[in-house]
């Protein structure tokens, strides 16, 4: 890899307008160097151990480590068999869009980090759980697949050794809660997407009963750096203390949205000015969800924050996905949690009665504040859900995700919530 391409190796086979490599092009980029070293000169337990060391933490939303999540699978002559490895693909966290980048742009990183990642868990079976939405994704991966297989990358004895592989591509039939990754399986199994209980956690009863490993496209894809240039490498990417680069993303009015793979602990201000170019013009930052839908707003106050997971924790809120999403002065912010509120009570599975209840109710009190029917005494209501909804209160996160936009903006926007029934109309609609 060239300086650039260190500093980004996410994306360094990623050139706008170009078609993904295909497995030569990929190959003479560097491409499977991991898989061959993995397989012919490491154990699973030294890629396990280089992972941890990495200090990778997972990019799907919650930030465990990955090393730490994959040393709970049990290994060795008595493990139960066959194991999975499921890379969840299901990204349906609004404003995120990264996996995407990821699989329709460079689908063999995928699956090589997915091969190297089954034989440092011993995994037998390995399935991409993907958005339904994502077709072109689908295309781009099952080619890619298709020459691995003919390469002797996936199948049975792989490049000559004892491990072998079976792999499948899986569409999702389209339901939010399928990023929970134990509803996941669930659905992956042909039953309705409901949360499990746990524990048991996946790593000891997962897909059919049987040790899996849930990691997110994102963080899958690190894993053949960490092989090739080790953990030292790859921790001194970032900022922080978390290993690495990340892929953040910003959309709503600003001048560039898109998605970049920058350091991790780039700060607020920094992806949002140099890389999103700032507001449009005409419109004022107002706020933002640093991580999708399910996370707090922070505001102008937080914009020197790193993000990354400890630092925008501290701030009050989630890094999520990293997918920020930007309120600017000319959006209702009682309209646009309305929005977020009615998604969430749409996703619910249905399984507990607060989750299943209590979002339809929220949407409810929004709708009147934002038509002009909503008394003071709703926001008391609100705050009271806010509360009911929260962390241990329902049976997965579900809800206590969808109250982190409501209960943010309560507290850094309720004078638009006072005006709207003060004024017995949305102020941004005259």
């Amino acid at each position: 890899m060239t300086g650039k391409s260190m500093a980004t190796p996410l994306t360094q086979n990623i050139i706008p307008d170009r078609e993904p490599l295909d497995i030569t092009q990929y190959q003479q980029a560097g491409g499977y160097q991991a898989l061959r070293k993995a397989i012919k000169e490491l154990t699973p337990e030294e890629i396990q151990q280089a992972v941890t060391d990495s200090k990778l933490r997972g990019r799907g939303g919650a930030g465990f480590p990955t090393g730490m999540k994959w040393s709970f699978i049990p290994m060795g002559d008595d493990a139960p068999h066959p194991k999975y490895l499921v890379a969840n693909a299901d990204e349906m966290e609004p404003g995120t869009f990264k996996d995407r980048l990821l699989m329709e742009n460079d689908p063999h990183q995928l699956i090589e980090a997915m091969i190297v990642s089954s034989y440092a868990t011993q995994a037998d079976v390995a399935y991409i759980f993907l958005r339904d939405e994502y077709k072109l994704a689908a295309h781009c991966l099952k080619q890619a697949a298709q020459e691995a297989h003919g390469q002797g990358f996936l199948g049975k004895h792989i490049l000559g050794s004892g491990f072998s592989l079976e792999f499948h591509i899986h569409t999702s039939a389209g339901r939010y809660i399928c990023g929970e990754e134990t509803a996941l399986l669930t659905s992956l199994e042909g039953k309705r997407a409901i949360p499990r209980q746990k524990p048991p956690y996946p790593q000891a009863s997962g897909l059919w009963g049987k040790p899996t490993v849930v990691n997110n496209v994102e963080t899958l894809c690190n894993v053949p750096h960490i092989i090739n240039y080790g953990a030292e490498w790859y921790h001194n990417l970032s900022h922080s203390e978390d290993g690495g680069t990340k892929l953040y993303g910003a959309s709503g009015r600003v001048k560039q949205p898109g998605c970049w793979e920058l350091p991790m602990g780039t700060t607020i201000r920094e992806i949002l000015e140099e890389y999103a170019g700032g507001m449009r013009a005409g419109y004022l930052f107002r706020g933002l969800l640093p991580g999708g839908a399910s996370t707090d707003f922070l505001v102008e106050e937080h914009l020197d924050v790193p993000m990354d997971f400890d630092s925008i924790m501290e701030a009050g809120s989630r890094m999520g996905t990293g997918g920020m999403i930007i309120l600017d002065d000319k959006t209702c912010p009682v309209g646009m949690v309305l929005n977020l509120e009615r998604f969430f009570a749409q996703e619910s599975c249905g399984w507990c009665t607060p989750c299943r209840d209590g979002l339809p109710w929220v949407a409810h009190i929004l709708q009147a504040i934002e038509e002009g029917r909503g008394q003071m005494e709703d926001l008391e209501i609100l705050e009271m859900h806010t509360q009911f909804l929260g962390p241990g209160k329902t049976f997965c996160m579900h809800a206590p995700g969808a109250m982190e936009p409501l209960q943010s903006a309560l507290k850094y926007f309720r004078e638009d919530f006072e005006r709207h029934i003060r004024e017995q109309h949305c102020p941004w609609r005259n």
